[in-house]
């Protein structure tokens, strides 16, 4: 006979077969999982601060404007001026200091002068009611709130509005309908809409000197930063194409994808332009610094590297034939692809230092060259067998694609010389010296150094015009003869 024992009521149960909610918090709490997750979020803070300083900077010094108006509460006399109002100060700090300069002066500005408004049009509106008698003022103020905030929210659809001043509006709303349907007497909404306006402007202004004065970014310099680099990723790019595409070096290819970034920067660059708008001048960017032409250039980047996107996916192995027709070609596509690199490279410099765009024509016009140099080498080499005809497609379609991306190159050299116009960039001195104190000579931005003949012969100066100071007529046996007395 089986023997079987009742278990006492103390007894532990026997483990279940299935996994209980007991075993699974088990598992997910276990030391080693939760110290593995604290290294992650270490080592993943750590690198949000390594990749823009400035980040840490910016958090102490939302701390510090935050401590700054609390001083309404912990001090008596502010307190006794201002009230529980002081909590306006505090919340204009929250919703108003933001990362950038232009950020920060954009929704201080947009706020203070919305609450303004508002602020007089609700009094106004209040009063506007009174004249009709306690009947009839519900009825009037209800029609002016239902007029303005329609009238305010469809504003919101505009581009110029939505662009700038959404924020503003947003507030004018809100204000507005508080202080019109408030019901409070005139007196007390005249003293209520004062300690608001108050404290709502002296948060502001606290966001605002400590953006300005403190560690400041600035939007408009961030966006001149992320031209030039997009700038210089096409650059590396385009010099390094030839190579990959003839497989003359086998060195580091991580230039090959920095461009993509490129391609999704648009609302960057927008959301920049329209922040630094907001800017005063700094550095070296004056006050109504041309903005708008940083995102013609931009754009221009775009386009530039959409076809650097399509010219990428020949240099996948199945377009690498050998052929003769290919080997024909090498010498003016490499030309092409190295020296739009350098012009765009030029004029990537030309924008970093702020200078006048003298250099990057010549490399331009070396394009140009490699260009009519393609097409003799392409009449030269016509085939008419149908398997070299397939095999040569990929290679005319990869020379027409840098074709194209020559021509917008020029569209981006035309837009920075009409940035540096604009922007009164400084142009480079038609004389320098050199490493030993030898002067020499600027041609179209080339350097052209003297020949040293010795300590016996003297150096003639000649000074050689740009372009732009050539004039329409020049006697050319006159300046022969000039030369030859030199």
């Amino acid at each position: 006979m089986e023997n079987t024992s009742s278990l006492s009521p103390n007894s532990p149960s026997p483990p279940s077969s299935s996994p209980t909610l007991y075993t699974n918090l088990k598992t997910i709490a276990s030391p080693s999982k939760i110290k593995h997750a604290i290294v992650d979020l270490a080592i993943n803070i750590k690198k949000v601060g390594v990749d823009d300083p400035r980040r840490i900077a910016h958090s102490f010094k939302v701390a510090l404007a935050i401590t700054l108006v609390s001083m309404v509460y912990y001090l008596q006399p502010f307190y006794n001026g201002i009230g529980d109002a002081g909590m306006w100060a505090i919340l204009t700090v929250v919703v108003v200091f933001e990362y950038t300069v232009g950020a920060t002066l954009s929704k201080g500005m947009n706020r203070g002068f919305a609450t303004l408004l508002a602020g007089a049009l609700g009094v106004g509106a209040e009063a506007f009611g009174s004249l009709f008698g306690p009947t009839v003022k519900p009825v009037v103020i209800g029609f002016l709130v239902f007029f303005l905030v329609a009238a305010a929210t469809f504003s919101r659809f505009i581009p110029r509005i939505k662009k700038k001043y959404d924020y503003g509006v947003l507030i004018f709303i809100l204000t507005f309908s508080l202080v019109s349907v408030s019901g409070y007497r005139v007196d007390t909404i005249i003293k209520l809409a004062h300690q608001r306006l108050s404290t709502i402007i002296f948060g502001g202004l606290t966001c605002i000197v400590i953006s300005m004065f403190v560690f400041p970014v600035w939007a408009g310099e961030d966006l001149h930063k992320l031209i030039v680099t997009n700038l210089e990723k096409l650059a590396s790019f385009l010099e390094g194409f030839g190579d990959e595409y003839y497989r003359v070096s086998n060195g580091d290819k991580s230039f090959l994808g920095a461009y993509k970034s490129v391609l999704n920067s648009k609302a960057t660059e927008e959301s920049l332009a329209n922040l630094a708008w907001w800017e005063i001048g700094h550095g070296k960017f004056r006050f109504c610094h041309p903005w708008k032409q940083y995102l013609k250039i931009g754009v221009y980047t775009r386009q530039c590297a959409y076809h650097i996107e399509a010219l990428s996916g020949y240099l996948d192995e199945q377009y690498q034939v050998p052929s003769e027709f290919q080997i024909a070609v090498q010498e003016p596509c490499m030309k092409m692809s190295s020296e739009v690199g350098k012009a765009i490279k030029e004029l990537g410099n030309s924008m970093k230092r702020m200078v006048y765009p003298s250099t990057s024509y010549v490399h331009i016009e070396n394009c140009k060259k490699a260009i009519d140099d393609l097409n003799i080498k392409l009449k030269m080499s016509m085939v008419v067998e149908r398997d070299d005809i397939l095999e040569s497609i990929p290679v005319i379609a990869a020379t027409s694609i840098l074709v194209d991306i020559i021509k917008c190159v020029e569209k981006i050299s035309e837009a920075i010389e009409e940035l540096s116009k604009q922007a009164r960039f400084k142009k480079p001195k038609d004389i320098t010296s050199d490493e030993n104190g030898k002067p020499h000579f600027r041609h179209r931005g080339a350097a052209i150094k003297p020949v040293d003949g010795g300590n016996d012969r003297e150096l003639s100066t000649i000074t050689v015009n740009s372009d732009d100071e050539i004039p329409q007529e020049m006697d050319l046996d006159k300046n022969k003869r000039e030369i030859n007395r030199l």
